[in-house]
C-alpha cells in the first residue's frame, strides 16, 4: 500500500471501502496535491462511479449539494462531525454562462473526470492500490512550482470565469515564493479577464479571502494587477500595493485601498456588493479606512482611552496596519487591566447628585465622566463624582463636553 494512504484516517478508510463495495472510487482534487507536498489536508474529496442517489442508500445522512452535477456531501452515522465531497465521474458539456456546464453526462472513466478539471496540480488522483494517476504532467509541475491549464489554456479559462480567480490562489505554494504561471494560462486570463463579471460577488469574495491569507499574499496581488484583475475586481476604486507588510486579510484589503479619498461608509457598501464580507468584516475594514491617517498621541491619557474604548479587534487592527512602534511600546509599558472597564458612576446615581433629569444632557455628562474616569484611570464611585467640580455643569454647553472616544 502507498505511503499516501497512511495518510488517511479510519473513518476516511470506512467511507472508500463502502463506496468501493458497490462501485469504484478514487482520491482526487487537493487531498492528491497536498499529500504529494507532504501537507496533511482534512478535507478528502472523492470521485466515483456511483450516482449521487445510490451514494445516499449507503450514507443516508448525504446532504446533497449539488446533484446536477453529481456532488454530495456525505456523513457517517453516529457523532462524527467529519464530511466528505463525493462526485459522481462526470463529463461537462458546453458552458453557456461563462460559469457552469449546461448540462453534465455521468460517466465511468476517471480519466474522462480528471481531463475536464482545472489545472494540472488538481487533475490528479489517487486508486485503491494508493498509485497516483496522472495524466497531465500534474507531479511535475508540483515539482517545478508551475501552474499549468489542463489542456488547452484558453478553452479552460473560457469555460468557467471562477477558474481565473482560482488561478491565483493556486499560485500560492506556502513557501517563500509564488508558482510561476505558464505563458499560455497567464495569456488566456489576460484575454478573458471580463468573464470575472459572470462570477457571483460571494464567490469572487471567497477566493480573495483566500487569497489575501495565503503566505504569498503580496506577490499573487502584485500578479492580479499586472493582469488587471484587480481592475475587474475594485472596478472604479484606487488600488496601492506598496508596503503591505501585514499578515490579516482584512488589514492587507484596508490597506491596499487606502489611497481611496471615500468615507468609511463607502468603503462598507462597495466592498459588501462587489465581495459580499459579513457585517463584521466590513465594520473593521470601513474601521481602518477611517483611521488611515490617524496620529497616534503617546500621552498616557490617549493611551488609557485607546485602551478601553477600541476592542481587541480593532486594536490589533489598527496597530499592525500602521505600526507606530513609539505608541506600541509605550503601551506594553503601562500596568493596566487590559480588561475593558464600564462607567462606574450609573445614570441614575448621577441625577440623583446632581439632580438633572434623564435625557441628553445627563448622558453626556455620564460620558465624560466616564472618560475621565479611563484617563485617569479611577477605580472608586466617589474620586468619579469629585469630577464635577472641575466643570460647571449647571451651565455649560453640554454639548460639547468630552466623552469616551479614540483617538
Amino acid at each position: 500500500m502507498s505511503d499516501h494512504l497512511d495518510l488517511l484516517s479510519n473513518e476516511d478508510h470506512l467511507v472508500l471501502k463502502r463506496l468501493r463495495m458497490e462501485g469504484k472510487a478514487w482520491i482526487v482534487g487537493g487531498w492528491v496535491r497536498d499529500s504529494l507536498l507532504g501537507k496533511i489536508n482534512s478535507d478528502l474529496d472523492i470521485a466515483t462511479t456511483l450516482t449521487p442517489d445510490k451514494v445516499k442508500e449507503l450514507f443516508p445522512r448525504t446532504i446533497p449539494i449539488g446533484e446536477d452535477y453529481g456532488t454530495v456531501i456525505v456523513r457517517l452515522e453516529g457523532e462524527s462531525k467529519n464530511e466528505w465531497e463525493v462526485t459522481t465521474l462526470r463529463q461537462d458539456g458546453t458552458y453557456g454562462d461563462g460559469r457552469r456546464p449546461d448540462n453534465v453526462t455521468f460517466g465511468k472513466e476517471i480519466e474522462a473526470d480528471l481531463a475536464r478539471r482545472d489545472f494540472t496540480i488538481n487533475a490528479m488522483a489517487i486508486d485503491d492500490d494508493g498509485k497516483i494517476i496522472d495524466l497531465f504532467g500534474g507531479v511535475n509541475d508540483l515539482e517545478k512550482n508551475t501552474l499549468r491549464a489542463v489542456g488547452e489554456a484558453r478553452e479552460r479559462i473560457s469555460e468557467d470565469g471562477l477558474r481565473i480567480m482560482r488561478a491565483f490562489r493556486f499560485l500560492d505554494n506556502s513557501g517563500n515564493n509564488i508558482r510561476t504561471m505558464e505563458e499560455d494560462l497567464e495569456n488566456a486570463i489576460r484575454e478573458n479577464k471580463e468573464m470575472l463579471k459572470n462570477v457571483s460577488n460571494e464567490r469572487i469574495g471567497e477566493e480573495m479571502k483566500r487569497i489575501l491569507t495565503s503566505k504569498n499574499s503580496d506577490k499573487i496581488l502584485t500578479k492580479m494587477e499586472d493582469i488587471g484583475v484587480l481592475k475587474i475586481i475594485f472596478n472604479d476604486m484606487s488600488v496601492d500595493l506598496t508596503e503591505i507588510n501585514c499578515t490579516s486579510p482584512l488589514v492587507i484589503l484596508a490597506k491596499i485601498l487606502r489611497n481611496n479619498e471615500s468615507d468609511k461608509d463607502y468603503i462598507y457598501a462597495t466592498l459588501r456588493e462587489k465581495l459580499k464580507y459579513s457585517k463584521r468584516e466590513l465594520e473593521l475594514i470601513s474601521f481602518l479606512h477611517e483611521h488611515r491617517n490617524v496620529d497616534f498621541e503617546t500621552n498616557i491619557e490617549s493611551l488609557r482611552r485607546f485602551n478601553n474604548y477600541l476592542s481587541d479587534e480593532q486594536k490589533n487592527a489598527i496597530l499592525e496596519y500602521h505600526r507606530p512602534l513609539d505608541f506600541i511600546q509605550r503601551l506594553e509599558k503601562l500596568s493596566i487591566s487590559f480588561e475593558r472597564n464600564s462607567p462606574l458612576v450609573d445614570g441614575i446615581t448621577l441625577s440623583e447628585v446632581t439632580g438633572i433629569k434623564p435625557g441628553r444632557k445627563l448622558g453626556m455628562l455620564k460620558g465624560w465622566l466616564f472618560r475621565q474616569q479611563i484617563e485617569k484611570n479611577i477605580t472608586c464611585k466617589e474620586d468619579v463624582l469629585k469630577n464635577l467640580e472641575l466643570i460647571d455643569w449647571k451651565n455649560d454647553n453640554y454639548e460639547k463636553w468630552p466623552v469616551l472616544s479614540w483617538p
